[in-house]
């Protein structure tokens, strides 16, 4: 946005801040339902229509026509007001409630070019006329009985019973240069104007107020009560005019109610230095108003971000705990439970050859490998099997149990069943998972191959490995690899203990006993890789289902940093 000419660097540091903030305001989101997530929202785009609407443009454009916006409550002749100014009927005015729907914004023919396009209220789309029934567009009106540099804008009730009104009032409310603040002597202490008015005071706009249909014999009370109540709220400088009450039928106020409006506006509209005035003090306060309102967003985008590190924390605890429990299972020996250590036993017994290996390796290396070289295929295989299923089954168990427990904390905390239903649609099926789990266990299988035949090098090594076959040397070392104690209890080992004993001796004859440390550490490390990255399938879904809900961690701090570099400028604006 290019500052206009004749601001001062600080005003035009300004502008430029203030672009930076509408960026700023675009990219914010308050996707999890938190406590403070509603209200930011709303503040969120009522502060982006503030900017569009009016901030932006008029920082742009200190000498487009002033814009005055008619608003008020519900009946209190806002339309008939405007109507009589113009001098004659373009906004309709009727006893139906509510009455003004599409907003219409009247303007002298000269400053059509300032009002035809997207310039403020960008996103209401130009009718020229009085328009439909619709919140979405604005009627365009030319009056040439009114003078350039002065637009009317007829409101909807700022308390219609239709919410798009309401919204749309307070919207169009925002993007004045000016207001005149219609009430009746009947509706003039209503909660709902006085709300208005006290933003209008907080935000230091130009207000002017007129007391509609005040019967007669009362005006001086009422005027009198009304000016005490403007005064205690700090608008006492606001002009206040007064219109009694009469029968309209199909005609106009009369011209002498609307005289001192009239004259008051026209005043304005002839001073091109009490336009700009004008134009100054409440784009000063409507400044100063977005400030201070965004600051209210950065507890809401603190929370947000909070939120946010608790649920990614979930997911890495819950899955960093299912990895644990799978290498704590690698090292205590705890895959040797049921199956494996049956089919095990099976494979190697526990009694001659156990002995015979207490008698010393040495002597019986030659029986240990004929025995080994016996008819065990078809058990050597079901030992495989039963150790590929077992830790299949034990990485899809730990992972799905990491799953349900994510689920559980995200659906009765912070991110509600919506985010857990998302992340479920992106996790693969237990079907896919025991595919995958299969697959992982094969192919650690295969590199246990490759470390047996790149440490069996050497001939005599080498000889042994293929007396015996490379399955078989295979099947004991991942038996040393499982063989720890510390997760078995009674019997199991007394056999898990006693036969892997034949396991770490047979290995030790071939490869020397620190390759066969080396060998098993590296397995070791190995597996627990592999574990981890199946486990990271199925967390990416949950971290993804965080990563689309587009909320920036650094939000807040971005925000905080531009406002106080807002409020910077404004106070050097202030003094040039």
């Amino acid at each position: 946005m290019r500052a206009p000419a004749g601001i001062g660097p600080s005003a035009a540091e300004v502008a430029s801040l203030l672009e930076d903030l509408r960026q700023t305001l675009d990219a914010l989101r308050f996707p999890l339902d938190l406590p403070q997530a509603p209200d930011a929202r709303e503040e969120a785009v009522d502060l982006r229509h503030q900017l569009d609407d009016y901030i932006r443009p008029r920082y742009a454009s200190l000498d487009a026509p002033l814009l005055t916006v008619v608003g008020g409550s519900t009946g209190s002749g806002k339309s008939a007001l405007v109507n009589a100014l113009v001098g004659r009927s373009v906004a309709q005015s009727s006893a139906i409630r509510p009455t003004t729907r599409t907003p219409l914004l009247v303007h002298h023919p000269d400053d059509r070019r300032w009002f035809d396009g997207p310039r403020i209220l960008p996103e209401l789309a130009r009718v020229r006329g009085r328009g439909g029934d619709s919140h979405t567009e604005l009627g365009l009106a030319e009056a040439d009985t009114l003078p350039p540099g002065l637009a009317l804008l007829d409101s909807p009730d700022i308390d219609s019973i239709v919410e798009d009104n309401r919204r749309l009032a307070a919207q169009l409310l925002s993007a004045a240069d000016l207001w005149l603040f219609v009430t009746t002597a009947a509706r003039y202490a209503d909660a709902i104007p006085w709300a208005m008015l006290d933003e209008a005071a907080a935000r230091n706009i130009v207000v002017a107020i007129v007391l509609n249909r005040v019967p007669s014999g009362v005006g001086a009370e009422v005027r009198s009560d009304l000016a005490r109540r403007l005064t205690e709220r700090n608008l006492d400088h606001a002009p206040l005019f007064v219109i009694g009450e009469s029968d309209l039928g199909e005609g106009l106020i009369p011209e002498p109610d609307v005289a001192g409006i009239r004259a008051w506006l026209e005043g304005l509209a002839h001073d091109s230095s009490a336009r700009t005035a004008v134009a100054r003090q409440t784009l000063g306060g409507a400044v100063d108003g977005v400030t201070a309102r965004g600051q209210t967003l950065l507890p809401a985008l603190d929370e947000q971000r909070s939120a946010l590190i608790t649920l990614a924390s979930q997911v890495d605890d819950a899955f960093a705990q299912a990895h644990a429990k799978v290498v704590s299972a690698v090292d205590d020996g705890s895959v040797l439970r049921g199956e494996v250590l049956a089919r095990w036993q099976d494979f190697v017994g526990s009694g001659e050859i156990l002995r015979q290996v207490e008698a010393g390796v040495g002597k019986v290396r030659d029986r240990i490998a004929a025995w080994f070289r016996g008819d065990t295929q078809a058990q050597a295989e079901q030992v495989e099997e039963a150790i590929e299923d077992g830790i299949a089954r034990m990485l899809i168990g730990e992972t799905e149990s990491a799953i349900a427990t994510v689920e559980r904390a995200w659906a009765r905390g912070l991110g509600g069943e919506r985010l857990v239903s998302n992340a479920a649609e992106r996790l693969r099926s237990h079907e896919e998972r025991v595919e995958a789990a299969t697959m992982l266990v094969r192919q650690w299988q295969g590199d246990l191959t490759d470390l047996i035949r790149e440490e069996g090098k050497d001939k005599r090594a080498a000889a042994r490995v293929l007396s015996l076959g490379v399955n078989t040397v295979g099947i004991a070392l991942m038996i040393v690899i499982f063989a720890s104690t510390a997760g078995l209890t009674g019997g199991e080992v007394v056999v898990a203990g006693g036969t892997a004993v034949v396991a770490q001796k047979l290995l030790e004859a071939i490869f020397g006993d620190e390759a066969v440390r080396r060998m098993a550490q590296s397995a070791q490390k190995n597996l627990g890789r592999r574990a981890g990255e199946f486990m990271v399938d199925d967390a990416e879904p949950f971290r993804d289902e965080l990563a689309t809900l587009g909320v920036d961690a650094s939000a807040g701090e971005n925000l905080g940093e531009i406002l106080a570099l807002l409020t910077a400028a404004r106070r050097g604006e202030q003094g040039e």
